[in-house]
């Protein structure tokens, strides 16, 4: 087990963010890199839709990072033994790329209660302050929803363009910088944003939404258990991939979307 320390659990409940942490070896970046290819070699139309939530649903490779000890050891520490994966996907920036993410709350759009809901950001690159790493604002995962405003900015990865409507303390501001097989872990209510990649490298994050067994949507949706067991019922049951972007898979993967209640924002 690499379940968390006592004093990284209090830590998480003071600022609603813990990293880095190694999860994945040499073989294991190489093997989730050879997804993103083979994500790139996807016709246009599919691979926007699979990229944008539940990818996991498309990639048996991806289903089986959902599902990784290393990862579901720590979260449990944090969200309990019953562990049910709402939704997965990849974070590209391309080199140079202008695109970035506005400062919000996932929460705010998410249809969640509690708020047992901890993402597992993994790195695949560098995700340096270069190449536009996410940044949080500590311990904001304890303000109530702040209001935020749909801006449909060009740039702005975020699905309506989605910002908070308060001025962040650019001071109380922390970098999530990880090495390629690091992962952080942060609360769905944490204030957060991305600058534009500056670097010359592609930026690739995959992010694990874990929801605890007990979290109710607000309507219809779907979650793939990944440990302990789900008395509760509040989602209907996900599989995983059965391989790799089969045809079936695919089909599946729509269907999944069409059931569940809201997809995340593109990216961070």
């Amino acid at each position: 087990m690499k379940a968390l320390l006592a004093q990284d659990v209090t830590r998480y409940q003071a600022e609603g963010i813990l990293f880095p942490y190694a999860v994945l070896t040499q073989v294991e970046q190489v093997a989730m890199r050879a997804v993103v290819a083979d994500l790139d070699r996807l016709p246009a139309e599919t691979r926007a839709a699979v990229l944008r939530h539940k990818t996991h649903v498309v990639s048996r490779r991806l289903a089986d990072l959902c599902a990784h000890p290393a990862i579901l050891d720590r979260v449990e520490s944090l969200i309990g033994p019953n562990i049910l994966v709402w939704g997965a996907n990849f974070f590209l920036k391309e080199a140079h790329s202008p695109a970035y993410v506005g400062w919000h709350q996932d929460a705010t759009y998410w249809g969640l209660e509690p708020a047992d809901i901890v993402t597992a950001w993994v790195a695949l690159s560098p995700s340096t302050v270069q190449s536009g790493c996410m940044r949080v604002v500590p311990g904001s995962h304890l303000w109530p929803i702040v209001e935020h405003v749909e801006t449909f900015a060009a740039e702005n990865m975020l699905s309506r363009g989605q910002e908070i409507a308060v001025e962040v303390d650019l001071a109380q501001v922390r970098d999530v910088a990880l090495k390629p097989g690091e992962m952080s872990l942060h609360h769905v209510k944490i204030a957060h944003n991305s600058e534009p990649n500056r670097a010359d490298h592609r930026r690739i994050g995959f992010a694990i939404r874990y929801v605890g067994a007990h979290v109710k949507p607000a309507g219809p949706d779907v979650a793939m258990l990944v440990r302990g067991t789900d008395s509760w019922g509040h989602f209907g049951p996900e599989a995983g991939a059965a391989g790799e972007f089969l045809e079936a898979d695919i089909a599946r993967h729509a269907s999944s979307i069409a059931a569940s209640r809201i997809a995340p924002s593109r990216s961070m």
